[in-house]
């Protein structure tokens, strides 16, 4: 028997998406285009995107639920086409070349790129012959992760990019190690503490890391232990002593700047951390309270550039205050809570895949765009997913969500 959509998630998403409307009309409020449908506004393009998302989740809702899985591969690979196609046909905005024009509408296919991997990855790992500790299984499922990872970095888009990182969640949920991750966080933390410190004094903290291990911690202490930590601390050290070079010769100058600026070792309020510093500057002129809907001045001035799109967090704060900021936040974590409950209770491997896929990305987005906004992460550009401003972002989180919606109102059918 087919259950229902969850409508807790539906209640979330519409409230959600009516709120985020709501900061888009404020944050881009003109008293000579104060009309809700003038669609030549910002705010009334975005209703026309949130029609348009409606009736992409009325028709998803109503699709045979094992088109999903069965034709999973065929949507990564025309996602795959169009992302090397945009590398060719598309124009340059700001920096990068990811939007493919149609008239005055832009497509950005790496939106669309991140559910098409989502349900190729999960079609792959939900296979009853994959062993998730074979060698094989890991190379394989990693280059479906890395392929549209690498196809976004060539578009310079690196935001987007590190979105598909997303990916390595639902891996160590279905049996993977956790290794990887831990690599991750020890790269990032090498990579900051290079930034700041003497690289030799890494390598001095590192080797008393290493004997300290080895000759107080470590019990039995065999070749193999000796051997494996030797390794670790000269893998570390070479990473370390790379990190200068990465930085000068691999970043691009407005990235190094944006991590300088976030780590403190420069000061830019009139360059490039300008945004930054004029949405904490909005967020904290609000208040407890917030001066109001509308009433926002720094919001209304046009002080920080983007505030409709990647900066829209800061309307929020100004507008709505320090309560409303910690609404916004309390429902994007109900949401991730309420996706990661579903998945546990489906039958398919698939479905639990892709819906911890669904939360992971949603995950990733929300921490790392309300992150840049206050000034704790490097800006690099990625939308609140059903809030910002945006058609392609709208749609493509619009149909992420409601596939996984629709798979799990058939939960009691195994998919694969």
């Amino acid at each position: 028997m087919e259950n229902k959509l969850d409508w807790i998630t539906l209640l979330l998403y519409f409230v959600i998406l009516v709120f985020g409307w709501l900061n888009i009309y404020a944050a881009c409020y003109d008293e000579s285009h104060a009309m809700v449908f003038d669609f030549s506004t910002k705010h009334g393009k975005q209703l026309i995107w949130i029609g348009v998302s409606l009736l992409l989740a009325l028709v998803v809702s109503l699709t045979d639920v094992r088109l999903f899985s069965s034709m999973a591969y065929v949507f990564y690979l025309i996602m795959m086409v169009l992302l090397v196609v945009t590398l060719f046909v598309a124009n340059v905005t700001k920096g990068g070349h990811s939007w493919i024009d149609f008239g005055s509408f832009k497509f950005q296919p790496t939106e669309f790129a991140k559910f098409a991997t989502a349900l190729a990855l999960a079609r792959y790992m939900s296979n009853p012959d994959v062993d998730y500790k074979q060698m094989r299984t890991k190379v394989i499922s990693w280059t479906i992760v890395l392929i549209p990872a690498l196809l976004t970095l060539l578009q310079h888009d690196t935001g987007s990019a590190l979105v598909f990182a997303a990916f390595l969640f639902p891996m160590i949920r279905e049996g993977m190690s956790p290794k990887i991750l831990i690599v991750g966080l020890v790269a990032v933390v090498l990579f900051v503490t290079a930034l700041l410190v003497n690289s030799y004094i890494v390598l001095a903290i590192l080797a008393v890391i290493a004997l300290f291990y080895l000759f107080v911690w470590l019990n039995k202490r065999t070749r193999k232990h000796y051997l494996w930590t030797i390794g670790l601390f000269l893998a570390c050290s070479l990473f370390t002593m790379s990190v200068d070079f990465v930085f000068e010769h691999i970043l691009e100058p407005h990235q190094r700047d944006r991590i300088y600026v976030l780590l403190g070792k420069t000061v830019d309020t009139h360059g490039t951390g300008y945004n930054v510093h004029q949405a904490k500057i909005a967020i904290g002129s609000g208040g407890l309270m917030g001066k109001g809907f509308l009433n926002g001045t720094i919001t209304k001035a046009d002080y920080v550039p983007e505030q409709e799109t990647d900066f829209i967090f800061c309307t929020v704060g100004e507008e709505w205050g320090f309560v409303g900021a910690t609404v916004v936040i309390l429902l994007y974590l109900a949401l991730l809570l309420r996706l990661i409950r579903l998945s546990e209770r489906q039958y398919s491997r698939f479905t639990r895949f892709y819906g911890y896929s669904v939360a992971s990305i949603l995950f990733i987005h929300f921490f790392i765009n309300i992150g840049m906004v206050i000034g704790l992460l490097p800006v690099i550009g990625i939308p609140l997913p059903f809030f910002s401003y945006g058609g392609s972002s709208l749609m493509a989180f619009t149909l992420l969500l409601f596939i996984f919606l629709r798979q799990d109102q058939e939960r009691t059918q195994t998919l694969l």
